[in-house]
C-alpha cells in the first residue's frame, strides 16, 4: 500500500495560467486538488509533475477536454472525506449528513475557510490571472494537524 495522503495542495481558477510560483508552493503535497476553471490539460499535466491530481470541471472548462472532468469528486485522504466542486452555491447535498469533513470549492476567486455544522469549507482562491484587487493564491492543508486549518499562500510572496 502507498504512502498515506496527509498533505494536500489546494488550487482553483488557473484559467489556463500556471505560474512557477504555484509549482513551488505546492511542492511537498501528497495530493493536489484542483477545484475547477482549469483552462486546459497542460495545467494538470504540469501539476502531476508535483503530485497526483484530482480535478473537477469549472464553468470555463467548456471545451471537449474540459467536459471530461467531473462536476464533483469525493476524495478520501488521511482521516478526512472531502467533497469537491467548483461553485459552492451548486452544492446539492448536506455535507455533514453525507459524512463529509471538508468541502473544497473555487469560482469566487476569494480565498477563505469557514466551518458550518462541523464541516470545514475551503476556497483556495484563484491561482490564475489576477482579477480585480483579489490576491493570487493557493492553499496547503495538513490533515495531520487538527483542527484542520488551510495555510493560504499569496503567490506574490512565494520564493
Amino acid at each position: 500500500m502507498g504512502k498515506e495522503i496527509t498533505k494536500l495542495g489546494l488550487i482553483s481558477d488557473t484559467h489556463g495560467l500556471l505560474r512557477d510560483e504555484v509549482v513551488r508552493a505546492l511542492r511537498g503535497s501528497d495530493l493536489i486538488l484542483h477545484a475547477g476553471d482549469v483552462g486546459g490539460p497542460r495545467i494538470l499535466e504540469t501539476l502531476r509533475g508535483v503530485a497526483p491530481v484530482v480535478a473537477v470541471r469549472g464553468n470555463v472548462d467548456t471545451d471537449s477536454w474540459g467536459q471530461t472532468l467531473p462536476l464533483t469528486e469525493v476524495i478520501r485522504a488521511g482521516a478526512a472525506t472531502i467533497y469537491m466542486l467548483h461553485i459552492l452555491q451548486d452544492l446539492d447535498l448536506k455535507p455533514a449528513a453525507a459524512g463529509f469533513h471538508i468541502v473544497v470549492s473555487g469560482h469566487s476567486h476569494k480565498p477563505g475557510q469557514t466551518e458550518k455544522d462541523g464541516v470545514v469549507y475551503i476556497n483556495p482562491g484563484s491561482a490564475g490571472p489576477r482579477r480585480f484587487q483579489l490576491p493570487v493564491t493557493v492553499a496547503r492543508l495538513d490533515l495531520e494537524k487538527k483542527p484542520w486549518k488551510a495555510e493560504f499562500v499569496d503567490l506574490g510572496n512565494v520564493k
